[in-house]
């Protein structure tokens, strides 16, 4: 074989793997930031009393949200719950999450993130960061909410940033759904022949959150999980500080509320019971 042959054969493969590292580094905001601007529906069209929210972050984006009072007065406190929705749509995509709330009697405040729906912006790592903090201000400056009559729930993405922001400042309790360890170890575990946790440009990690976090946290996790492993979850609980509990559902990928329906129901008033 003629050298010049043998190294087109060596360098066409080389080059190739090179490129396509460098395509993953470029394109990875598009993987984990999805975002829609349409806001398909709105809470009253599914039978919620809603306040429509505009506030703004410490960089001076305008980030809109929905605060949707509890459904009744009854009780001595009102708890409630800051929503972090997952990486893809916006706000109006998890109507059967404020509709499930609602009905434990929680209030709920969720909001887009900056670039998503009506907020003004483009997503990042510290963007998301940034937004937490703004909504966690306005709930406790703007509405007098107390910390501790605060829940943080957060599914997938949504889970990373509510993580970080109950380290920061812990709530009354912290849920977190559906979510990774870390970005770089899960971008490892799917793409293992590259160098994934070097190339990673987002970090989100999620588990050195949990072990920095005290308040009472619930993981949730499903086993049919196909886009974040099982594993995850486990991995989450064992980082996690007492009190702690975990919660192992069934169903595709931030949707085994939904398909775990009751029990998913069931564990999380029993959590929340034992937390606040």
């Amino acid at each position: 074989m003629p050298l010049s042959t043998f190294l087109l054969i060596i360098t066409i493969p080389i080059a190739l793997y090179l490129l396509f590292i460098i395509h993953l580094y470029l394109v990875q905001a598009r993987h984990i930031y999805c975002p829609t601007a349409e806001i398909a529906t709105t809470p009253d069209k599914h039978g919620l009393t809603f306040e429509s929210v505009d506030f703004e972050t410490s960089d001076g984006l305008t980030l809109h949200g929905w605060f949707v009072p509890r459904s009744t007065v009854d009780v001595e406190k009102e708890r409630v719950v800051l929503f972090f929705h997952g990486n893809t749509g916006n706000i109006s995509d998890c109507i059967t999450s404020l509709e499930m709330f609602h009905h434990l009697g929680l209030a709920t405040f969720i909001f887009d993130y900056r670039g998503y729906g009506q907020s003004q912006g483009s997503p990042s790592e510290q963007g998301t960061y940034d937004d937490a903090e703004a909504a966690w201000t306005y709930l406790l400056r703007d509405r007098g909410i107390k910390s501790e009559d605060v829940i943080i729930l957060g599914r997938s993405l949504g889970a990373a940033i509510a993580s970080a922001q109950a380290a920061r400042h812990p709530p009354g309790a912290l849920v977190i759904e559906s979510t990774f360890t870390s970005a770089p170890e899960l971008a490892a575990e799917i793409f293992r022949i590259f160098p994934a946790r070097l190339m990673s440009r987002f970090k989100y990690r999620v588990r050195d959150h949990v072990a920095r976090t005290h308040c009472p946290i619930l993981i949730v996790h499903s086993n049919d999980d196909e886009v974040i492993p099982f594993h995850h979850g486990k991995r989450l609980y064992e980082a996690a500080n007492e009190p702690k509990a975990f919660m192992a559902i069934s169903g595709e990928h931030a949707e085994g509320f939904h398909t775990s329906g009751q029990q998913y129901i069931d564990g999380l008033k029993q959590f929340l019971k034992s937390a606040l």
